[in-house]
C-alpha cells in the first residue's frame, strides 16, 4: 500500500512539474536599427557609378545598413579610398578613422584624422569632412590645414569643389581661393586684416632724420 502511494505521489509530481516548464527563448529584438544587413572584414574592392569606376575602397570592417534613416555604409574601424578619374587613373588618396556613406544621399562624412593628397601635391589635414556627391563639391566646419606648392594654409571652414582644384578656406589671418580650372596659377586674397596686408605696403623710401629722431623707437603700423 505505502508502494502504491509513493508511486502515485511521485506520478503526480512528473505531471506538474512537465505542466509548469517554461521554454528558454531570448527576447525578440525591436530596435531593428541596430542590425545591418551585410557586415565584411577585410574589404578591399572597387566601387563604380553607372558603369563607370570610381574609386577603391579599402577597410578592416564594412557594414551595410539599410533599416536606419537615412540608410548607410558604416565603417566604424576606418577607411582608405583611392578616388579614380574618367581614365581611371588615381587622382586622390582619402583617409580617415571612421566614415559614414549615406547612399540614398550620395554623401560621405569623414571623422577623426582626416587625410587627403592629390596627384597635384596638395594636402589636406582635418578632424571632420564631408564629401557631397550630388553637388560635387567637399566642405568642412572644423579647423583645416592645407598645404599646396604654393603656399600654406589653415582655417575653421573649407570648401571646394569635388576635384580639389578650386577651394576657399577661412581664418583669422585671412581667407583664400585657388582657381586652376580657368588655368590661373596664382591665389587671389579675398580678405585680410591689416598685419596680412601690411606685406603688401609699398616700401617706403627712407629720408633723412636728426640725431635725435634715429634713437626714437619705431612706430607699430
Amino acid at each position: 500500500m505505502r508502494k502504491s502511494l509513493a508511486i502515485l505521489f511521485l506520478f503526480n509530481v512528473i505531471l506538474l512539474s512537465c505542466s509548469e516548464q517554461k521554454e528558454h527563448t531570448a527576447p525578440a529584438i525591436y530596435d531593428r536599427d541596430s542590425v545591418s544587413m551585410m557586415t565584411s572584414y577585410g574589404v578591399n574592392t572597387l566601387i563604380s557609378d553607372s558603369g563607370i569606376m570610381k574609386y577603391r575602397i579599402i577597410a578592416e570592417e564594412w557594414e551595410v545598413n539599410q533599416v536606419r534613416t537615412p540608410s548607410r555604409w558604416i565603417f566604424e574601424k576606418g577607411l582608405f579610398m583611392e578616388q579614380f578619374n574618367e581614365k581611371l587613373k588615381v587622382e586622390a588618396f582619402i583617409q580617415c578613422d571612421t566614415a559614414y556613406y549615406f547612399d540614398q544621399l550620395k554623401l560621405w562624412e569623414l571623422r577623426g584624422r582626416v587625410r587627403v593628397r592629390t596627384e597635384d601635391g596638395m594636402r589636406f589635414f582635418s578632424e571632420e569632412l564631408y564629401w557631397d556627391q550630388a553637388k560635387r563639391e567637399l566642405y568642412s566646419n572644423k579647423y583645416s590645414h592645407i598645404i599646396t606648392p604654393e603656399r600654406e594654409m589653415q582655417g575653421a571652414y573649407f570648401r571646394s569643389d569635388e576635384r580639389l582644384t578650386r577651394y576657399y578656406i577661412s581664418n583669422s589671418k585671412g581667407s583664400f581661393v585657388k582657381d586652376d580650372m580657368s588655368e590661373s596659377k596664382s591665389d587671389t586674397i579675398l580678405t585680410a586684416p591689416d598685419t596680412t596686408k601690411a606685406k603688401m605696403r609699398p616700401p617706403v623710401t627712407p629720408s633723412a632724420k636728426t640725431n635725435s629722431a634715429l634713437h626714437r623707437p619705431p612706430v607699430m603700423q
